[in-house]
């Protein structure tokens, strides 16, 4: 082969090689930042739960995940971005199996009970994130304050909406009674609101708390309360 020949395809070969080695570090950057995001917001939740989002410091979460002050800045513009992002990341994990919950086979009433199941069951599995949403919203509010993030308004807004269709759809077969869907559906909110704040699963440090409302005796009042 001419030299010219071999020097093009060494250079191929180390531009090539170049751009692999690139990508690579780019990855393990990527990773690398992904983890960190995940530790502090998981950090966040913890404090943001016990403390609310006004007394909570950008430092106690810091300090909680073992980040200087200066990384969770690199992450995340503030308080405000890191509370957001909070209810972000978990809106990626709870809108898909609400929809999925919904889109399966069943009556209405049977999806109304496996999307009971579903929403105590999420909050349970994520007991800190349970304790953020019930200190930023109660069940008379259209929206959880502080929120004013176009993405967590949205989700908001169609969770809501999905539930009126249900209860839309539960009227129309005889299964629910009578109301405006929006207000049922606002009130079924409410509801697991507040069986979530009674639930020591999410609200108790002690993981041998009673009980003080099985679920299946909430199911009971929630099958009452929609009932013709």
């Amino acid at each position: 082969m001419p030299d010219g020949k071999k020097a093009v395809k060494a250079t191929h070969k180390h531009a090539s090689s170049a751009r692999s080695n690139t990508s690579r570090r780019e990855e393990r950057r990527l990773h690398v930042e992904d983890l960190s995001r995940a530790h502090l917001l998981d950090a966040a939740e913890e404090v943001f739960g016990s403390k609310g989002f006004h007394k909570a410091t950008i430092k106690e979460v810091a300090d909680l995940a073992e980040f200087s002050i200066g990384s969770v800045y690199s992450l995340f513009d503030n308080k405000d971005d890191l509370f957001r992002q909070v209810f972000i990341r978990r809106g990626d994990e709870f809108m898909p199996g609400m929809r999925t919950v919904l889109g399966e086979e069943g009556t209405p009433r049977e999806r109304l009970h496996r999307l009971v199941d579903y929403q105590v069951r999420f909050f349970r599995e994520h007991p800190h994130f349970g304790r953020v949403y019930l200190r930023s919203s109660t069940p008379t509010m259209s929206m959880p304050e502080d929120l004013t993030d176009p993405i967590v308004a949205e989700r908001y807004a169609d969770t809501l909406q999905m539930q009126a269709d249900l209860f839309a759809q539960g009227q129309r077969s005889g299964e629910f009674g009578p109301g405006d869907p929006s207000a049922l559906a606002r009130l079924l909110a409410g509801l697991v609101s507040a069986y979530v704040a009674l639930d020591p699963a999410v609200e108790s440090a002690d993981p041998d708390a009673p009980e003080l409302l099985p679920l299946s005796r909430f199911h009971e009042l929630v099958e009452r309360a929609f009932s013709p």
